[in-house]
């Protein structure tokens, strides 16, 4: 049975009351007093994450390598602060006193007296690493030092640490002064205050927050690259990414996997020669088809950014592949996308990595741009019945063990069970 528009309405109010609520935490937990806030990188993440706190009134001190890196980010924030003051969203003198509260710096040292710091540099873990060693010699007892990492373990850069009670994830969105979702990670010895602060400060900057715990991707992300692994193999199947991603935005998505890809740039963790899994992005860095930015990748684009399906490209995906161009259902394509995500939600929940089946909706609904009218994935597995999603995961497994269909997805098809009424037992590190 469909649900009303009303029903839906409902469940994402109470879904996203729920996010808020953490069982295992004491409502009388104390929180750290939070003035002053560092950032580590002023690039397009630091920048963004940096303007949620200076909008909310905190003092701001944010760190760069070089002086021409720093003025590039603080010009980047101004020029995003005046256009919302052009809009009306503010006054003018608003521009001004948000800049005000920004403390540029070339030195790490000089985020030693920050209540919190937050690390928004390139996804690498050895770097990461290293600046973890450095925050824990520099930083004043009880800061807790967060990082941005959107799928690295932060029990490792914990590790580094000799504090790790100190020390959690704090996952934003790109643009994360705009995104509203914040995934809070709690690694394996963050400690009950800094859980409290994290999720208390979250809604001071005006985000909404998940509490998730540390596996790879965490649950956003994870959920998103079994979606994308699968988008995947239909294109070396033979299909299109303009026929995968219009089957997406029929689904309600507005952008598909492939136009996901060219808006973020096609080059993140790729780098010149590098061979990965990916073989036909990786031929479209090395023709500088690297996404919007560059005017191609999956797509051509127009001075208008207005994407255009690629001959090229069309070209790359038979040379690769060897596969002729075929074409499938958009109902198939659908489930072949999206079955997965709701399996791999199944894995998080099974693994205890998220708090609630309906979190994991939230993640989606404010991180990812899911329909609003399907609920989330877990939801929409409750529209389309655990049977259905079975039967499709059953020969997605067989092709490729990795999604080989989860126990407890077994177990709901058997009892006619609701994805949205699994309970685990919640968040354990």
């Amino acid at each position: 049975m469909t649900p009303t528009t009303e029903e839906i309405g409902d469940y994402i109010a109470t879904a996203g009351k729920a996010a808020w609520e953490v069982p295992d935490l004491d409502a009388a937990t104390p929180q750290r007093d939070i003035k002053i806030v560092g950032i580590i990188g002023a690039g397009t993440m630091g920048g963004g994450i940096a303007m949620n706190f200076a909008t909310a009134g905190y003092d701001v001190k944010i760190v760069e390598t070089t002086q021409e890196a720093l003025d590039r980010g603080l010009k980047v924030v101004r020029g995003n602060y005046q256009r919302s003051a052009d809009k009306g969203r503010f006054p003018q003198e608003e521009v001004e006193a948000r800049m005000n509260r920004f403390d540029g710096r070339l030195a790490i040292a000089d985020l030693a007296d920050c209540d919190l710091v937050i690390e928004a540099v390139f996804e690498n873990m050895d770097l990461k690493r290293k600046i973890f060693t450095e925050l824990d010699a520099l930083m004043k007892p009880g800061a807790i030092l967060a990082t941005n990492t959107s799928a690295l373990d932060i029990n490792e850069i914990a590790a580094m640490t000799r504090r790790p009670e100190d020390v959690i994830g704090l996952h934003f969105f790109s643009p994360a002064n705009v995104m509203k979702l914040l995934e809070i990670v709690r690694a394996k010895h963050t400690a009950d205050d800094v859980v409290a602060t994290s999720m208390a400060l979250a809604q001071k900057i005006n985000k909404i927050a998940a509490l998730v715990g540390v596996c790879p991707g965490f649950v956003g992300n994870r959920i998103l690259f079994a979606r994308q692994i699968q988008a995947n193999k239909l294109l070396a199947k033979g299909l299109m990414p303009w026929d995968v991603d219009a089957a997406l935005n029929s689904f309600g998505f507005k952008m598909g996997p492939f136009q996901m890809s060219d808006l973020a740039g096609l080059d993140i963790g790729w780098s010149k020669g590098a061979t990965t899994d990916n073989p036909i992005r990786d031929m479209l860095c090395e023709m500088d088809r690297r996404g919007q930015k560059t005017q191609a990748g999956f797509y051509d684009y127009d001075e208008n950014r207005r994407p255009i399906p690629s001959d090229v490209t069309a070209g790359i995906i038979k040379n690769v592949t060897g596969a002729e161009p075929t074409t499938m259902s958009p109902e198939e394509i659908i489930e072949i996308c999206i079955y997965p995500m709701i399996n791999e939600a199944v894995k998080i929940l099974e693994e205890n990595k998220a708090q609630r089946p309906s979190d994991i909706d939230v993640v989606w609904l404010n991180g990812y741009g899911w329909p609003a009218d399907k609920g989330g994935p877990m939801f929409y597995g409750d529209m389309v019945g655990a049977q259905a999603v079975l039967d499709r995961m059953e020969k997605l497994g067989a092709d490729d063990p990795a999604f080989a269909p989860a126990d407890l997805l077994r177990h709901l098809a058997a009892t006619g069970g609701k994805f949205t009424e699994i309970d685990t037992g919640g968040l354990k590190v």
